[in-house]
């Protein structure tokens, strides 16, 4: 059905997910995270990059069956996402990077468990 390599790339994307959610805990809210110029803003846009070229390597290695689990628009903003970031550090605006913690990242996580479960139900 998918590919290893997608599969494994699915799993890197939900631990970066899972990453992002630890700091937050951590720091007790997404915007106390992000205020935290030096560690935990830095960690958080990281693991946002390596999300999108995670779905970048699988849009280019035509796993498009995988893609079709999430939201076209989670995949596209991701990726603008990631361009902010790499090009303009300094000018990302972090509303937005808020917005997506506080919205996307779950939605993305509920279709990799819808892809889990497919490729195998067992280790649901």
């Amino acid at each position: 059905m998918f590919s290893q390599k997608a599969i494994e790339r699915v799993v890197l994307i939900n631990k970066k997910i899972n990453f992002i959610n630890s700091i937050v805990q951590e720091k007790g809210s997404i915007s106390l995270a992000l205020e935290d110029e030096q560690n935990s803003r830095a960690s958080i846009l990281m693991h946002l990059t390596s999300i999108a070229e995670q779905f970048d390597k699988l849009l280019h290695n035509g796993e498009l069956e995988i893609l079709g689990f999430f939201d076209k628009q989670d995949i596209k903003g991701s990726y603008e996402l990631r361009n902010f970031i790499a090009h303009d550090y300094e000018g990302v605006d972090l509303y937005i990077v808020e917005d997506v913690i506080a919205q996307r990242l779950s939605i993305i996580q509920d279709s990799i468990h819808n892809i889990l479960k497919q490729h195998n139900p067992q280790e649901i």
